[in-house]
């Protein structure tokens, strides 16, 4: 092992590069497989705490109702309110006690960061669905939409440009936050820099490579995500469309074409 710190740290990659791309790999895949899953969490349990209770419906369904909502925000704040390395370890460990299934390492870690993503998207959807002005639920119900075709086709549209900035949010701190599954037994990029540090005893240089990786995977999916949300928002200038094209074209059909010329010249001014 070479003794400079820039040497041991060039000495490190030559060797371990693919152990660290490999552990890199890991990380991104938990975290975006999560991540899509957590969001349709979150969707699922923004959409059914938003669902208005009438006091005008039978009994039967306002007690329904309240108790699964009941449930979901037990949920939402138990998740939110606990470690995700504490969860990680009551899910993997607490699952095959209670009810005689072990998780292997990938479906364990896709449940604990799904679970977790998902109590956060459920706050954040929540407050995406509350954003959206209520003429808009009004306006859907007036022409016959139920609750969830209102949430699918009118609310949720306009909520999902609003929580974009979330969603990549929670990506980012998913990258991070993988790190927390070494203690069980994943192999994501925290993990195998241990494994390649305690081998030489190169703590600082082997941590040293993992931050810059790290950096580079967030600030990558960062810039990835400010991409598409730019695109969302669509051109920054246009043309807005005030007048029927046909209506247009009937209503000046007698007029000589100068002066339609003339007049579009004057509009486009």
């Amino acid at each position: 092992m070479p003794d400079g710190f820039s040497q041991r740290i060039i000495y490190i990659i030559q060797n371990y590069w693919l152990s660290f791309l490999k552990g890199a790999g890991v990380t991104m895949v938990i975290a975006v497989i999560s991540t899509a899953f957590g969001c349709l969490i979150g969707f699922a349990v923004g959409i059914v705490q938003s669902i208005p209770i009438n006091k005008n419906e039978h009994i039967v369904k306002r007690i329904l109702l309240k108790t699964v909502r009941f449930i979901l925000g037990a949920y939402v704040e138990i998740f939110r309110g606990t470690p995700m390395m504490v969860q990680s370890m009551f899910i993997y460990y607490g699952i095959p006690l209670i009810f005689g299934i072990h998780l292997e390492m990938w479906p364990a870690a896709l449940i604990i960061v799904s679970v977790n993503t998902g109590a956060y998207m459920a706050e954040t959807v929540r407050g995406g669905i509350l954003s959206i002005d209520k003429g808009q639920t009004e306006g859907a119900k007036a022409i016959g939409m139920t609750h969830f075709q209102t949430m699918v086709n009118v609310i949720l549209p306009q909520a999902l440009r609003n929580i974009i900035p979330q969603i990549g949010n929670n990506l980012i701190i998913n990258i991070k936050d993988t790190c927390v599954l070494s203690v069980i037994g994943t192999i994501e990029l925290f993990y195998t820099t241990k494994g390649i540090a305690g081998a030489y005893y190169t703590y600082f240089e082997s941590f040293t490579i993992t931050m810059v990786i790290y950096f580079i995977l967030t600030f990558a999916c960062s810039r990835l995500l400010r991409i598409w949300e730019n695109k969302l928002e669509g051109a920054e200038t246009y043309d807005l469309a005030t007048t029927d094209t046909l209506a247009h074209t009937s209503g000046l059909a007698g007029i000589p074409k100068n002066l339609v010329e003339e007049y579009d010249n004057r509009e486009s001014l």
